[in-house]
């Protein structure tokens, strides 16, 4: 009954609460100002396109040119150091967008990767944000550096974030010339989602001269707004009409697949063919099937030490899954340490193993302002742990409807259960309120959303429920909150770290920019969060601060923090291999010093130190993550932890090595490998990969992965080791 009354009050301030973001919507337009779109056009794309870089055809010559650039950072709305020019043509199939950056120092030009996806934020790159819906709420994002290293992602969380699992087929070329760099980008249309009959786009461009710490941009200079902000982006104007074809893609995989387990165990060869196709159905909606589905290819997950009593969070590396996803995103203020109704690793994984998948699709797409999308998957048996599962259906849903010029709500699904546990769902409503012009141009956001789950196997609580409101702006970003959780809210196809628990968390960032001329920004951060059980008793506490975290001048960052932290154990957990924590409250104090190196060096890296007391006792926390570039070539990343804990109840260290190579050859040819080494499980794993991109449309793989275990007083054991080649190549109609 005490839970029926909670559930009870809490609707019920849910209730009053979107009332109130109700209420901000129509106060905001009342108030808010009309964003004056600045506006450019584009050029035709008439003749054989000569793809190199250089800019050089007839048709660059002829289209307009955009020149009006201004810094975003060191000054806002400031003069750039460098000139920027920026042109885009186009045809029916073809989107073709040309940056020349001009340098008067290419010496100077910050480059070193050359790798597909990576972070290039801190090398010298143009960053491309369209908006083919012009809705002001989605986008995608393209960016290069200047040795044509590609980056691609969605717009997400309506410009706040950027989703940078979502790859396309786009291609991308560059030159270093006397007088800077020069880029080509062309995206065929088929690649992306337009609404049909629009002949403008949003549109905006940024460039980063990284030894300057500079960045330029076209719309929207404000420090208190984002490049993939897409309502604050200008109009590229005079598209032509554009034509998918037959909208037909189909990637059939050939893979050769070897694995061996245990040092006695043989080679086992296992040919295999995976399929998949999509179908556009008109502009704005995609159709994808696949069947057999391989991942063999995706790269390993980084390995993590945990000393909660709570499960760790791994990310989704399975480009199938990865893909469109940002549709599923749900609930402003939902996360990894609170609720992700839907985890899409739990298809096709469990306890780190495979589980084959036979077949799935997907569906996304937008009608109007309504976007939508859905996913279904069949995985096959399975035996784990010396228990058989069956082949089980799985799916999800999710649709979101654009209001108020940048807010939304929507509603989200899920069905089946990995495990083939009967009568498994999970459904949610939420709301997010959101504007860039409050106050005039500040950003503000209201977010309240709720969930309810069942399962046979499921009794009591079941429901989910928060909200969260933020004022995220350079200078001040502040934001409040909260989440309740029911003590049987296990959504299938769900993460939830803490169940049975309130979750409050309230803070803020204040960060001025001094006119010192060493010091670039401060950042003075204040975040308490508390959590304690629906039925009483409190569960842990943080005050995280940070009276000094500073940016240099130079891009280096120094940081030290101070952090009291509690936790009420109610049942006893082992944190480490025969050490266990006892029931009891405690109060410990944390500390951390940190030192950050700028990457517009060949080494760069960060340095940290955690320590102070620990459950009674005191711990050391020390990690190291160094990069070293000696030439664009090649680049090495190693990272490193060391736990030292010494503790009333037990002592423990823990080591956790990584070392990652890389071989740039080109842009589309790269030699990677991952060696990992953790003393909790003695496991030393090698991935080495080669991906070769032999066309925008194709690919190939080489994979290595190679385990072998260190026991205690025993020599080196092999564990398995697999060699893969997959090849693959999209045939579009």
């Amino acid at each position: 009954m005490q839970t029926i009354k909670n559930l009870q009050i809490f609707q019920s301030i849910l209730q009053y609460g979107w009332v109130l973001v109700l209420l901000l919507g129509f106060l905001q337009l009342g108030f808010g100002q009309t964003v004056e779109r600045p506006e450019f056009a584009s050029g035709k794309l008439t003749e054989s396109f000569n793809f190199d870089g250089a800019l050089s055809e007839d048709d660059w010559k002829n289209a307009p040119v955009l020149t009006n650039l201004r810094t975003t950072v060191p000054e806002e709305g400031g003069i750039p150091s460098q000139s920027t020019l920026v042109q885009v043509i186009a045809d029916a199939r073809t989107v073709v967008i040309g940056v020349t950056c001009n340098d008067s120092n290419p010496e100077g030009i910050v480059r070193f990767s050359k790798l597909r996806d990576t972070d290039i934020s801190e090398e010298d790159h143009v960053k491309v944000v369209i908006d083919p819906f012009l809705d002001g709420q989605s986008g995608y994002i393209f960016a290069v550096n200047a040795l044509g290293a590609r980056y691609d992602a969605l717009v997400s969380d309506r410009g706040e974030d950027e989703n940078d699992d979502w790859d396309a087929v786009w291609d991308a070329k560059t030159q270093i010339t006397e007088k800077g760099w020069t880029l080509e980008i062309v995206i065929p249309i088929q690649s992306i989602a337009f609404r049909k009959g629009l002949f403008q786009w949003g549109f905006n461009v940024e460039r980063r001269i990284q030894r300057n710490l500079e960045t330029i941009r076209w719309s929207n200079v404000k420090r208190d707004q984002w490049i993939a902000q897409t309502s604050r982006a200008g109009l590229v104007t005079g598209l032509p009409e554009f034509n998918y074809g037959i909208g037909i893609n189909v990637r059939p995989s050939l893979i050769a697949n070897a694995n061996q387990t245990g040092p006695d165990g043989a080679m086992v060869l296992d040919p295999d063919i995976s399929f998949d196709a999509n179908q556009r159905i008109g502009p704005n909606v995609l159709a994808t099937f696949t069947v057999n589905t391989d991942f063999g290819e995706t790269e390993v997950d980084t390995r993590q030490t945990n000393l909660t009593r709570f499960p760790l969070f791994f990310p989704e590396k399975r480009t199938f899954f990865l893909e469109g996803s940002d549709i599923f995103e749900f609930g402003f203020g939902t996360g990894t340490s609170t609720v992700l109704p839907f985890f899409s690793r739990r298809i096709g994984l469990r306890d780190n193993e495979q589980i084959p998948v036979v077949g799935g699709t997907k569906l996304n797409g937008r009608i109007g302002k309504t976007a939508f999308g859905g996913l279904g998957i069949r995985t096959n048996d399975f035996v784990l742990n010396d228990e058989n599962f069956e082949a089980t259906n799985m799916g999800v849903f999710r649709v979101r409807r654009n209001v108020l010029k940048e807010s939304s709500f929507g509603f989200i699904g899920t069905a089946g259960d990995p495990l083939g546990r009967d009568g498994s769902w999970m459904s949610g409503a939420d709301f997010t309120f959101q504007t860039t012009s409050f106050k005039g141009d500040k950003n503000f956001l209201v977010g309240g959303w709720a969930l309810f789950t069942d399962r046979e196997d499921l009794t009591g609580d079941r429901s989910a429920a928060g909200f969260k409101i933020d004022y995220p702006n350079d200078r001040w970003d502040v934001a409040m909150t909260y989440a309740r959780i029911g003590e049987q809210f296990d959504p299938s196809l769900g993460f939830v770290p803490r169940r049975g628990v309130n979750f409050y968390r309230v803070g803020g960032t204040f960060a001025p920019r001094p006119k010192t001329p060493w010091l670039r920004q401060m950042f003075h951060q204040f975040f308490v969060t508390y959590i304690n059980t629906i039925s009483g008793p409190w569960q842990s506490y943080s005050v995280f601060t940070a009276p000094i975290n500073w940016r240099l001048e130079s891009g280096d960052r120094i940081e030290a923090n101070v952090r009291p932290v509690g936790e009420n154990i109610l049942e006893p957990f082992e944190i480490s291999e025969g050490v266990t924590i006892p029931v009891g409250e405690y109060n410990f104090m944390r500390y951390r010093l940190e030192a950050e190196f700028a990457r517009k060096r060949r080494v760069s890296g960060q340095a940290t130190w955690w320590f102070g007391s620990f459950y009674d006792g005191n711990l050391d926390e020390f990690e190291l993550t160094l990069n070293w570039n000696p030439s664009a070539l090649l680049a090495f990343e190693f990272n490193g932890l060391h736990n030292r804990a010494r503790l009333p109840f037990g002592d423990f260290d823990q080591t956790l090595a990584g070392l990652r190579v890389r071989f740039n050859v080109t842009s589309n040819l790269q030699i990677n490998s991952y060696l990992q080494y953790d003393t909790d499980s003695r496991i030393l794993g090698l991935n080495a990969r080669i991906h070769w991109i032999f066309s925008p449309l194709g690919d190939v793989f080489l994979v290595y992965n190679h385990n072998t275990i260190n026991n205690i007083n025993q020599p080196w054991e092999l564990q398995n080791q697999q060699v893969l080649i997959k090849v693959r190549y999209n045939f579009r109609l």
